[in-house]
């Protein structure tokens, strides 16, 4: 299956685990798919549901995908807007980079974040106390190359074809609160900061957090999925065992890129918890290449 990446990027993205999460959802979904953590949208975006809400604490994400919504932002003024900066950055280097990430913290303009979230270290997500974009610069003056610049502008097309072919809402708020907008035809997929890895990437994420999170999914009517992680070589995830083990969990290996060296690049046990059996959707393995195949063209729709 060819997962369609999305134009904002981040680190934990689960750009290879959208096969597997689409493989256990329900062959007779026909309602919401809701998203409490939307991130890159790289689920919902390539799943191609009819309907979704996809919500966020972090303003920033909802605005750039809000703005692809309305409108406001298309693959052209994207092209425009990359090669006019990728000129800049090229001729001033990380001069420039620091003066719009400094332009971002003052005015918040969606374009400035996808600027950032291309041209800082590491493709990170990452803001200090103050609400302020804090990554430095990846470095490399070039980075803004012709054909970098077509597949940003790709990407953007690609959601902005979604977003008019379907019924996307997207919402600034707790998930606390999106997880309470569920019914008992809905699916919430719910991919937190990992409690006790990432917690800077907008909101810090602690056990109470993570308690929060396993009393609104206990609670709530809807099917859900959870992302968070099971184990690694070092440790494990002990809320595994304190919070979710009363729900069905799967788990399969994952390799995260986390780091800026190899050695800090190491595999990682993702688990995947529902409240609801799997076993009943789970495919054998053609079968499942031929449903993800489905998903593919799904999400691949004319404009």
């Amino acid at each position: 299956m060819k997962v369609n990446v999305p134009p904002i990027k981040s680190q934990g993205i689960k750009r290879k685990l959208v096969p597997w999460i689409g493989s256990i959802v329900p062959h007779e979904f026909e309602g919401r798919w809701i998203e409490p953590f939307m991130g890159t949208g790289v689920v919902a975006f390539n799943l191609a549901p009819k309907h979704a809400l996809l919500c966020d604490t972090n303003p920033h994400l909802i605005s750039f995908y809000q703005g692809i919504s309305d409108g406001e932002i298309t693959p052209e003024i994207v092209r425009n807007y990359l090669e006019m900066e990728g000129e800049k950055l090229l001729e001033k280097g990380e001069t420039h980079y620091y003066e719009i990430r400094e332009r971002f913290n003052r005015e918040h303009q969606p374009l400035d974040f996808l600027f950032l979230n291309r041209a800082g270290f590491n493709g990170m997500i990452r803001f200090n106390r103050k609400g302020e974009f804090n990554i430095p610069f990846c470095r490399k003056p070039q980075r803004f190359a012709q054909a970098y610049v077509t597949k940003i502008t790709n990407q953007v097309c690609h959601v902005c074809r979604l977003l008019k072919a379907k019924d996307f809402v997207f919402k600034f708020q707790p998930f606390e609160q999106t997880i309470s907008e569920g019914n008992a035809e809905d699916i919430i997929y719910c991919d937190p900061p990992y409690i006790d890895r990432h917690t800077d990437y907008y909101n810090g994420w602690d056990g109470k957090h993570e308690e929060a999170l396993f009393s609104a999914l206990s609670n709530t009517s809807s099917k859900f999925i959870l992302s968070t992680w099971h184990h690694n070589d070092y440790r494990e995830n002990g809320y595994i065992d304190l919070l979710w083990n009363k729900f069905n969990i799967l788990t399969r290996e994952h390799f995260y890129h986390v780091g800026a060296r190899e050695n800090n690049r190491n595999p990682m046990i993702e688990a995947i918890i529902t409240n609801y059996d799997t076993s009943r959707y789970e495919r054998q393995e053609e079968e499942q290449q031929e449903q993800l195949m489905l998903l593919e063209e799904r999400a691949s729709y004319s404009a």
